[in-house]
């Protein structure tokens, strides 16, 4: 037996064994990359604009970004429309090589490890794995023909990504479709526009040739609309509001037909049972409801609780909301930190407001934090009615609502009602009732699809479903001589 310095080794694994600690954040990260990022080089807006990114902990601004309108956007589309081409060293290359420049691109994240969480590594491994495994089939015909099938890049893939995971969503978007072959122009949210810049730079170094990837930093009237509306650009995916992903859609449609994929907002229900483990439900549907301040669109921002256990689940949720450790993210002690901007935090507290001026019970939070700009209190409504504004819409922010019910057939109703469809959890210790309504909360894998029914969106991203999303299917049917039929 062998001695390990963080516990005992026995038949060759570790017991009692540390994990490695995590790595300290980078509080004053280094700012490389500020421009336009085309065809592998770095350029300055054709307009000449810059705009400001702020940090939203302490209102200070950390930089001026290069601002991309419609003419760097036909730039960027002429980049990657030539990079497509066939001929070229994209087109040219094979799908096992392509696999290998994500994946020494996610060695690349690896490198800065202190700047990136590991399920962005790991998206990038799954879809390079996939490279060389997207295939068509051969099937029978009536008659003497050979048919089958490929599947082809769609082309210049627009992509559009919110603020809330700005680096998790750039890789949602590039990973399948560089995987399919397709070639990318991807505006980032003009708050966050940092971190998909310096992927630009990581996208270089692992080699991906010039125009395969293009980043086109800023605001959605004028870049993102010259993307949804571009002639040349054969699908945009967008993650957003549900406004204005209707815009983009009819943008796609009055253009070039192009495909749409939309991942939108989200009323999320959470169900409460009465014979689940109360204590375990009350941090979970806090994690759902205050995970990133409640910025997420599939927050749990619905809770549903059966009547028996109602005002201890209300106790005990209040209690621990206030215990969370508000401050800077930068700090590893802090579990919530700002909003993005002041739009968000002014729609927050106004829908607050409403909650309110509604008649529900306010039980904690619902104001700023003093002297902290664009800090909101955890909080929680108690007595909430399906009919109020809090209930039906987004908000986006760190509002848990929590309503009562009787009956599993009553609450099964109310939690389908909303005009959203997107995620949803069940909290109760019969596996029969937690399977035959739904399972599980903020549970996001690579390997698994993820998507919107209604008005949350279309299409699915993830897993081998979202390849569907970034190929073409081609039918090719040969006529067989006489001869040759066997």
């Amino acid at each position: 037996t062998a001695m390990a310095q963080n516990g005992t080794i026995e038949n060759g694994l570790a017991r009692n064994a540390c994990p490695p600690p995590l790595p300290q954040p980078v509080k004053i990260p280094e700012i490389k990359h500020t421009k336009i990022f085309i065809n592998n080089e770095w350029h300055t807006a054709i307009k000449g604009k810059m705009f400001p990114t702020i940090n939203p902990a302490t209102g200070v601004k950390i930089c001026d970004v290069e601002e991309a309108d419609k003419a760097d956007v036909d730039e960027a589309v002429k980049a990657a429309k030539a990079a497509g081409q066939r001929g070229s060293e994209w087109r040219r290359m094979d799908a096992s090589s392509r696999g290998g420049l994500l994946h020494r691109l996610a060695d690349l994240l690896e490198r800065e490890r202190s700047y990136w969480l590991n399920r962005i590594i790991k998206t990038l491994r799954y879809y390079a794995g996939w490279t060389d495994k997207i295939h068509g089939k051969t099937m029978p015909v009536d008659e003497n023909f050979v048919c089958f099938t490929k599947h082809e890049p769609v082309g210049v893939c627009g992509a559009i990504i919110p603020w809330n995971f700005p680096l998790l969503m750039f890789t949602w978007k590039i990973a399948p479709a560089l995987a399919c072959g397709n070639t990318v122009v991807i505006k980032p949210a003009e708050q966050t526009p940092l971190t998909a810049l310096h992927v630009g730079a990581l996208i270089k170094e692992a080699g991906f040739p010039p125009g395969v990837v293009n980043i086109v930093p800023g605001f959605g009237p004028t870049a993102g609309a010259a993307i949804a509306s571009h002639m040349n650009i054969d699908k945009v995916a967008f993650t957003g509001s549900t406004e204005v992903g209707q815009l983009i859609k009819a943008a796609a449609a009055k253009s070039n037909l192009k495909r749409v994929t939309l991942e939108l907002g989200g009323k999320n229900p959470c169900i409460v049972f009465a014979d689940s483990d109360l204590q375990s439900a009350v941090e979970e549907t806090q994690k759902g409801s205050f995970f990133n301040q409640g910025q997420a669109c599939t927050a749990a921002s619905r809770v549903y609780v059966e009547e028996p256990v109602y005002d201890e689940f209300v106790r005990l949720s209040v209690e621990r909301a206030k215990n969370i450790a508000i401050g800077d993210p930068m700090e590893p002690r802090t579990s919530h930190g700002p909003q993005i901007d002041q739009h968000q935090f002014d729609k927050i507290l106004e829908l607050v407001a409403s909650g309110k001026k509604e008649g529900a019970t306010l039980e904690c939070g619902g104001c700023a934090v003093e002297d902290r700009g664009l800090f909101i209190h955890p909080t929680i409504f108690s007595d909430v009615k399906d009919h109020m504004r809090i209930a039906k819409e987004e908000i986006f922010g760190p509002v848990q609502c929590i309503m009562k019910f009787k009956k599993q057939e009553e609450v099964i109703d109310r939690a389908n009602s909303s005009q959203y469809g997107l995620t949803a959890a069940v909290f109760t210790r019969d596996v029969h009732r937690a399977m035959s309504v739904v399972n599980c909360y903020n549970a996001l894998h690579a390997q698994a699809p993820f998507g919107g029914f209604k008005m949350s969106g279309n299409g699915r991203e993830l897993g081998e479903y979202a390849l569907a999303e970034y190929t073409e299917v081609k039918a090719i049917t040969i006529k067989l001589s006489e001869q040759l039929t066997l």
